[in-house]
């Protein structure tokens, strides 16, 4: 791992919001690409998911999402979802919300990962029946399976979002969530 690299990644959970951000955006983007260093850092990453500060936990968690899509040759997300799937749950809701805007990418780039990411997301869909943000959680988890759908082409991802999408029982929310699947239905 080049030292650069690392002063980034050490920088994740500095104190200084501008250093945390800049090292955040530059790991982020490295990662939107095959990296050789993901398991040098992987664990890292899965105990900062339960880090006192939210915004490492977020940071930790879009990461991990980005590793699990690209740099993965070991499967290690297959034992490692669960983890990340519990932060979508995280008592700060930005936190929840920014990890499972990213959870997406491992199941549309990491083939081996795809159904275990879609059963995850709609086991998730099903249970935030009575969570206060419910209706933001679901339609961030459509606009999930959009994006899977966007990149893999499958037919059946587009056929479990809108089964989804039909057990809303608010007409008003079952709309919403419709708009998101507009142009392929």
């Amino acid at each position: 791992m080049q030292s650069q690299t690392q002063k980034h990644l050490d920088n994740l959970r500095s104190e200084d919001s501008e250093l945390q951000n800049q090292a955040f955006s530059h790991i982020l983007k490295e990662t939107e690409k095959p990296v050789d260093w993901a398991y040098e850092v992987w664990d890292q990453l899965i105990d900062a998911l339960r880090h006192k500060d939210n915004h490492v936990r977020a940071i930790s968690a879009q990461i991990l999402a980005n590793l699990g899509a690209k740099s993965d040759p070991k499967n290690r997300m297959q034992k490692d979802l669960p983890k990340l799937m519990a932060v979508t749950k995280d008592e700060r809701f930005v936190t929840a919300r920014h990890t499972l805007q990213s959870v997406w990418k491992i199941g549309a780039f990491n083939r081996k990962m795809q159904e275990p990411v879609i059963d995850a997301l709609a086991y998730r869909f099903e249970e935030c029946a009575t969570e206060k943000n419910c209706t933001l959680i679901r339609y961030d988890i459509i606009q999930d399976f959009r994006n899977i759908y966007d990149e893999v082409k499958e037919e059946a991802i587009k056929r479990k979002a809108l089964e989804l999408i039909e057990t809303e029982e608010d007409l008003k929310y079952k709309k919403k969530y419709a708009t998101v699947w507009k142009k392929t239905v």
